[in-house]
């Protein structure tokens, strides 16, 4: 049976006990197996679908899942983008490709089952996003109410529409997310809904199994592991998860968590750089990728203990790197991105330019959510449709103009 650890002074919780964060020093909680009596046939995973409950031993839900089929996401060789940089073993996962369009869908699959099985009835979180598109999508499916607050003006309308059309409760507050977060935590702790930001350890849970799938598709453990970065929960999330497979005797050895992080929003890269115990918040975070624009990332303790305990390292890119490198994976290997999610190849460009990664590393980008997302900022760095009369004449002088 599971149980809930605090990272920091590893109090212990029973499963069933509806908390986010250790009464006794309020630092993170993490979800522990009994690994050494878990029993995992690893052919049966082999043999049951890609997703994220092929790896279902290692995941706190009991009963039937609610799902929506999410996970299984593609892997691709980046051949081009590879070739320019001289990396010929550059990978990318696109998590764009999930029931929602983000990663988000495969830990709210697994904390919309939670909230289920502890009794909750309605489901929250704040957002700059992806999360509250996903908690609406898997509430609706879980047939619960959701409420979701969003920062003002500092969300993707793609997103918003997303929340919107699948029910949620949407209130925009005149501050950032940072603060919605803590409204939205409140609000849950006064009034008993249950919070699935990723300060709910079993939602990273779900998303550990990005990692899983990885490994399963290269057939390995790559060199390195490369992560946007906004609150952290993601790089934390995998981590974990390769950890668990070390200790089963499934893998030989972890890859570089490597995070990159928007330069206007970049709490984690500037502790790794500065060797800072812990991070110091960004009071204004800005940064065109809304997906990762968090000042006071939740997750900041495991991500650096992550990014620590393996070698790895944490990098920030402009927003101009951004979006070209959102450009280039369009238009040079067909994947369509949204900024955030570009972040993951844009970070490599910048330590393959620095002389930080060698030649010979496999190295797979997560590229955390699709070009949909936000629809206004492709829009605005793109040249307008050619409008023309409807004639032959007219299609030619344009095409060759």
């Amino acid at each position: 049976m599971h149980r809930l650890v605090c990272v920091h002074c590893a109090a212990e919780y029973p499963a069933d006990q509806v908390i986010y964060t250790c009464s006794r020093c309020g630092h993170l909680l993490a979800v522990e197996y009994p690994l050494d009596e878990v029993s995992i046939d690893r052919s049966l995973w082999h043999r049951r679908p890609l997703s994220v409950w092929r790896y279902r031993e290692l995941l706190p839900v009991s009963g039937q899942p609610v799902t929506l089929q999410e996970g299984g996401t593609p892997l691709y060789r980046l051949e081009r983008i590879g070739a320019d940089l001289g990396l010929p073993h550059l990978y990318a996962k696109h998590e764009g490709m999930n029931p929602s369009g983000s990663f988000k869908d495969r830990g709210m699959t697994v904390g919309v089952s939670m909230a289920l099985e502890l009794g909750m009835t309605s489901v929250a979180c704040a957002s700059t996003g992806n999360t509250s598109a996903s908690l609406a999508q898997y509430a609706a499916r879980a047939g619960i109410p959701a409420v979701v607050l969003l920062p003002a003006g500092k969300v993707a309308l793609g997103k918003v529409a997303q929340a919107l059309m699948h029910g949620a409760r949407v209130i925009s507050i005149r501050g950032n997310f940072d603060r919605a977060l803590e409204m939205v935590h409140e609000l849950c702790l006064s009034k008993g809904l249950y919070l699935l930001n990723s300060v709910n350890p079993f939602r990273l849970e779900g998303q550990k199994t990005i990692g899983f799938e990885a490994v399963d598709q290269l057939e390995g453990v790559p060199d390195r592991f490369v992560l946007p970065v906004g609150n952290a929960g993601n790089i934390s999330a995998v981590h974990k998860g390769l950890n668990e497979l070390l200790a089963l005797g499934f893998i030989d050895r972890l890859p570089m968590m490597t995070g990159v992080q928007a330069e206007g929003s970049a709490p984690v890269a500037r502790a790794i750089a500065e060797g800072l115990p812990e991070v110091v918040p960004e009071l204004r975070p800005e940064t065109v990728a809304t997906a990762i624009r968090i000042g006071a990332p939740v997750n900041a303790e495991k991500a650096l203990t992550a990014i620590r305990q393996t070698g790895g390292t944490a990098t920030t890119v402009t927003d101009a790197e951004i979006l070209a490198m959102q450009r280039d994976l369009a238009r040079k290997e067909g994947i369509g991105v949204e900024p955030a999610s570009a972040a993951s190849v844009a970070g490599i460009r910048r330590l393959s330019e620095e002389g930080a990664i060698d030649r010979d590393e496999r190295i797979v980008c997560v590229v955390t959510g699709h070009l949909l997302k936000d629809p206004e900022t492709v829009i605005g760095q793109c040249e307008p449709p050619i409008e023309i009369d409807a004639a032959i004449s007219s299609l030619l002088s344009a095409l060759s103009s």
